[in-house]
């Protein structure tokens, strides 16, 4: 193992305390002979040392090299490991497999010295006030649970690059939705608003048109012209020109998970109060810039705009099937309202449904596309009158509210076989559980169930179905109206 500076300059400060080379050199970590050659030479060794100019062994790629730098040289992009894989095949009995690495070595160190140039990065300075940058940030990884149950969410994390303000709120998707509330919420704390908004190539924010680069959707446009700040974004496949809300989304991660660790716990009762956490967290954090906020608040434009409601407004037709398609999903609403147009409240993380300005539904909203949320509540009163429709339904396995709903389907139809008795008998027992409770209806159905025994819906009915109460007999009531004459007659002893 080689001697370091440190030791050699260990080795100078023992000799001079007692001038004892072997105790000198043990203490430093080194043998006798070698604390000797250092003192005799009274240098260290980076100044005694030379870089090595002369090859160990061989090059196995000599006779090749002049072959692959031209291969290099048409095309720089050309990996070291295609390159190996290519000597092998066309030389088999010169190149082994543990030769990569060292071609990998001179493929670097001719892109250092003879390769094409490559991008230069140029830091910029921010100015107060310029520019809000917006991003999202998956937290997965943080463990969040609510309520017990694992929470897979994004940050919507609005910075300032001048002074590192940052602001940050909960959502589920990249969507437009989570994007204005974002950003709402931010300029709303801060009061202010700075000259430019920045993301970079969301699909919440732009859209590619057929040809050119992508623009800004209408939505964005008009919630930007609302707020009073020019849109921008970054070039296509640059995420470095968004580096400030990159950087800080790896901080807040980082600084989150610490906190976590402190509180204990990574549960949370709701959303809410998860999201409350975490922005009473960049509250603290803020504070330790306020004098560089404090600048950039005295440049921004005062905030003159009102608050917009957090949600997209749509009219939408209820269709034959009891359902409305919103954002490329589907849901099921009460088939009361086929045939007429509902207003539908899209929010980031629910969808609420309305009709002549009543509330009728609230909906987890689905993620992704083409996906489907079915509440057999809604249809079960039409499909009992036609259980023909249940065998091919569309919908069919959102009909099964749990496993034993599945269990109890697969059992009546070993007793009634596959086909139109058992859908029968299932959405009886489908209909129970709308009109009485799921829960109870479960509870019947696991207990029969257990018991391993054929049954059908009459029998889980009898279960389920609550006693009748039973009327009280009551004795009429029959007035003394003697009691009221002997009243009376006190009364007008007593008065004069």
């Amino acid at each position: 193992m080689p001697v370091t500076d440190a030791q050699v300059r260990k080795l100078m400060e023992e000799m001079s305390k007692h001038n004892k080379i072997g105790l000198a050199s043990m203490r430093a970590g080194m043998d006798r002979k070698t604390g000797r050659k250092y003192l005799r030479e009274g240098k260290l060794p980076s100044q005694i040392q030379h870089p090595r100019r002369w090859r160990t062994r061989k090059d196995p790629f000599e006779k090749d090299w002049s072959q692959i730098a031209e291969m290099l040289k048409d095309a720089p992009e050309l990996e070291a490991k295609a390159l190996f894989e290519w000597l092998q095949e066309q030389r088999p009995d010169r190149y082994e497999p543990g030769q990569l690495r060292t071609l990998q070595r001179r493929i670097k160190q001719w892109r250092a010295k003879e390769g094409p140039d490559k991008e230069v990065f140029f830091a910029q300075e921010h100015r107060p006030a310029e520019a809000m940058q917006t991003d999202f940030t998956w937290c997965t990884e943080l463990g969040i649970t609510i309520s017990g149950q694992p929470f897979k969410h994004m940050l919507c994390h609005p910075v300032l690059p001048y002074s590192n303000w940052q602001w940050a709120t909960v959502c589920r998707s990249e969507s437009f939705a989570a994007l204005k509330r974002g950003v709402q919420q931010a300029v709303m704390r801060l009061g202010r608003v700075p000259r430019f908004h920045q993301t970079d190539n969301t699909t919440a924010a732009t859209y590619k048109p057929q040809e050119g680069k992508r623009c800004f959707n209408d939505d964005y446009q008009r919630l930007m012209d609302h707020f009073g700040m020019t849109p921008r974004t970054i070039a296509v496949g640059k995420s470095n020109q968004n580096g400030d809300g990159e950087s800080l989304n790896g901080a807040l991660k980082r600084k989150l998970k610490q906190h976590l660790l402190l509180r204990g716990s990574n549960d949370f009762d709701t959303v809410q109060q998860y999201e409350c956490w975490v922005q009473q967290i960049l509250e603290k954090s803020n504070q330790k810039c306020c004098n560089k906020v404090a600048q950039e608040l005295k440049a921004m434009r005062p905030l003159m705009a009102s608050r917009l409601p957090e949600y997209t407004q749509e009219q939408i037709r209820v269709s034959s099937q009891s359902t409305v398609r919103i954002k490329h999903n589907t849901y099921s609403v009460p088939s009361r309202l086929i045939g007429e147009k509902v207003t539908v409240h899209i929010y980031d993380d629910r969808i609420q449904i309305f009709y002549g300005g009543t509330l009728q539904l609230t909906v987890e909203r689905l993620l992704g596309k083409f996906g489907h949320k079915i509440d057999y509540r809604h249809i079960i009163w039409s499909l009992v009158r036609k259980p023909g429709a249940f065998q091919r339904y569309k919908y069919r396995q959102e009909l099964f509210p749990g496993l034993i709903f599945r269990r109890a389907y697969d059992a009546l139809c070993e007793r009634f076989g596959n086909g139109y008795r058992a859908d029968c008998q299932y959405l009886r027992i489908l209909h129970l559980a709308a009109a009485v409770s799921e829960q109870e209806v479960e509870t019947a159905l696991e207990l029969l169930l257990n018991e391993k025994a054929s049954f059908d819906a009459d029998q889980v009915k009898a279960l389920v179905q609550p006693d009748k109460p039973k009327v009280p007999e009551m004795v009429p009531f029959e007035a003394d109206l003697n009691e009221y004459d002997e009243l009376l007659q006190r009364c007008s002893e007593v008065m004069p």
